[in-house]
């Protein structure tokens, strides 16, 4: 099988890659550019720790073929941060004790960041709806949910 050449922007820079026909976004993100904050777990999009943005919409990188982002650009959880400096989500899951283990930590937080770029004071309901995609076995989900609104600028306790 011959491979495809790819183009497109990650976390803000261009890349330019060779895939084989059909492997999804995950494996591409991972082992062929070494971004391995989108993590891998159920593999059939049910979990959401996948999770990336595509051109600003949530997408499951291992549902999404790796030459249909052509062009596009990709923003994982590696991007949100600016040099040393956590962006203020990953600062209110900190304070927040929303991320435990870490397994659905990079899902919950690309699926925060496209919940609060389109909607910087969402309800309780919106971050729960947004965040619904998104399987954790740790935390009972209401730290992420606070997290998330202490981030938009809500009253949540920690």
């Amino acid at each position: 099988m011959s491979k495809i050449p790819l183009q497109f922007r990650h976390n803000g820079r261009d890349v330019a890659i060779f895939v084989d026909g059909g492997t999804n976004l995950l494996v591409a993100l991972r082992e062929l550019i070494g971004d391995m904050t989108p993590k891998f777990g159920c593999g059939q999009g049910g979990c959401g720790t996948c999770s990336v943005l595509i051109d600003g919409e949530l997408h499951l990188s291992c549902l999404t073929l790796a030459e249909t982002v052509a062009g596009r650009s990709i923003e994982t959880l590696d991007g949100m941060k600016q040099g040393p400096n956590l962006h203020p989500l990953q600062r209110a899951f900190a304070d927040n004790f929303a991320a435990q283990c870490g397994y659905c930590t990079p899902g919950m937080l690309m699926a925060a960041k496209a919940l609060l770029d389109r909607n910087p004071s969402p309800s309780r309901e919106e971050v729960v709806e947004a965040i619904s995609g998104n399987i954790c076995r740790c935390t009972g989900y209401e730290p992420i949910v606070n997290a998330i609104l202490a981030a938009a600028g809500g009253r949540a306790s920690a």
